[in-house]
């Protein structure tokens, strides 16, 4: 049976994330602590992978899953921050490492999603982060899982199993976690933040390249075709009605696709 075997928590968008043993659903339907504070520029413009390499020069520890005190160091430097009394302080520590004003936002209930219109958990299976690994000479399945940066992963079933989560455009694949209902919306579109080594930030050449050729040679009988206008795509998009606010997700629980596709 399908089931959960890692839940990650991302509370500073960009930078590292926390495994924790569960998480609850957030009042719009994302999960708690997930995404919840953002680095912005001067303009209100995320600081992030997509835009600045350097990103991935910064390590993050947490306190705990919920995320309220983090300590940040880069090379030789290393501070500590409560989230909810000093991101003042945080932010213009920030601010020297990355060489202009920044500042950080905060929203409990939504969080700082890529995806506007599927900003559940995004999904991926343990199999199909090692099976990925092996197509990079050197590269480990724990990478893959730094460089994708998956909310949850499931075990227990073959690589790519998570494609049977979407259907044909316009529709969604209704599935459960435990107690908490979910709808799978599409594969994820990758950015640039993959292509690079996650630690030092090093462009990784022709990756983006292989994953799409290896996709598309790899795409399961189950996955729908007609999702992939390109093949960089990897792990699945999900919703959750906010009606849903406040369940618990847990390692271990299981993944039971419940209905067939509806329209989204």
């Amino acid at each position: 049976m399908a089931r959960i075997t890692r839940i990650i928590l991302y509370p500073i968008k960009s930078l590292d994330g926390i495994s924790v043993g569960e998480a609850r659903v957030s009042a719009q339907g994302a999960l708690e602590n997930d995404r919840r504070y953002a680095i912005v520029d001067a303009e209100g413009r995320f600081v992030n992978g997509k835009r600045l390499a350097d990103v991935h020069r910064l390590r993050a520890r947490y306190a705990d899953g919920s995320g309220s005190r983090v300590t940040l160091h880069a090379g030789r430097e290393e501070r500590s921050f409560r989230l909810d009394a000093e991101r003042e302080a945080l932010a213009a520590w920030l601010g020297a490492f990355f060489g202009f004003p920044v500042y950080v936002r905060d929203d409990p209930d939504s969080g700082f999603p890529d995806d506007k219109e599927a900003f559940g958990p995004t999904i991926i299976s343990t199999a199909t982060l090692a099976l990925v690994a092996g197509w990079f000479p050197a590269r480990s399945e724990d990478q893959m899982r730094m460089r994708f940066r998956a909310n949850l992963e499931i075990g227990e079933v073959p690589a790519f199993w998570e494609d049977r989560l979407y259907g044909e455009p316009g529709t969604t694949v209704r599935f459960t976690v435990g107690a908490v209902r979910f709808e799978g919306t599409n594969p994820c579109q990758r950015c640039v933040v993959p292509t690079r080594d996650p630690l030092t930030g090093t462009e990784d050449r022709g990756f983006q390249k292989t994953l799409a050729a290896r996709r598309a040679e790899t795409l399961p009988a189950w996955a729908t075709r007609s999702r992939f206008n390109h093949f960089y795509r990897l792990a699945v998009n999900t919703r959750i009605s906010p009606s849903e606010a406040g369940k618990p997700i847990g390692v271990g629980d299981p993944v039971d696709i419940t209905g067939p596709s509806k329209k989204g």
